[in-house]
């Protein structure tokens, strides 16, 4: 690997990966603790990430901290572009250079009131991580907490550190689960300007002072689980 073909951009602190923050540093010495090198101490930390800070779509978007990775770390919960900054703040800690990645995804992991709020499935700016191991970018996505996709019947997305590891795209059922719709690129940093116009103006419901609250993943799991039952009671294909 050409070390001075990766920018300083993806290894540096940011305002959002903030690789600097001392409970940063700690929770990725703690997570990859016993690695023999770096790919392992990148799987020890995508499992990390992905099951001990749980996914929350109710987060309030209007807040930075919502977006930070140390903030997500410290609330033990989080939605997509918070998690993945985790991961990339974990990853340059330990020396691996790392960035996000953003995307318009139709997510079929979603819950009535959201969907309410939204008014669609398509969620913009959907993040990943972009990892630099073994001389190449390789994606992986820590969103979706194990215990929540048992619980909604979808296999947890695994990451083997060499192949991409983007989204299901069914669940156990054979039901859509997620599909990639626009390609948004790579940051060093999370764009959280960009982010907020956007999302203030396709979703101005969830800006709202009353915001969403409560508990999501209850919530998409029994939506999910009504969605099954109709299944089972009707000869047509469900789509959630």
């Amino acid at each position: 690997m050409q070390e001075t073909m990766i920018g300083q951009e993806y290894r540096a602190p940011g305002r959002f990966v903030d690789s600097n923050s001392p409970q940063v540093i700690a929770f990725a010495g703690a997570a990859s603790a016993g690695a023999t090198e770096a790919t392992d101490a990148m799987l020890r930390l995508y499992s990390a990430v992905r099951d001990e800070i749980l996914y929350d779509a109710y987060v309030d978007w209007t807040d930075p901290n919502a977006f930070r990775a140390s903030s997500v770390l410290a609330a033990k919960r989080g939605f997509c572009v918070g998690k993945a900054c985790l991961l990339a703040a974990s990853a340059r800690v330990l020396g691996v250079p790392s960035r996000l990645g953003f995307a318009d995804v139709r997510n079929h992991m979603t819950s009535p009131r959201l969907y309410e709020r939204m008014k669609t499935d398509v969620f913009r700016w959907h993040a990943y991580c972009e990892l630099q191991l073994s001389g190449k970018w390789v994606k992986a996505t820590p969103a979706f907490n194990a215990s929540l996709c048992e619980r909604l019947g979808v296999k947890p997305l695994e990451f083997d550190g060499w192949t991409d590891s983007l989204f299901q795209p069914f669940d156990n059922a054979g039901r859509k689960h997620m599909e990639y719709v626009v390609d948004r690129g790579t940051f060093a940093d999370v764009p959280f300007e960009t982010i907020l116009a956007d999302f203030r103006a396709h979703y101005a419901a969830l800006s709202a002072e009353d915001r969403l609250a409560g508990d999501f993943q209850s919530e998409a799991v029994a939506a999910s689980q009504g969605a099954i039952n109709e299944v089972a009671g009707s000869t047509d294909r469900y789509e959630f």
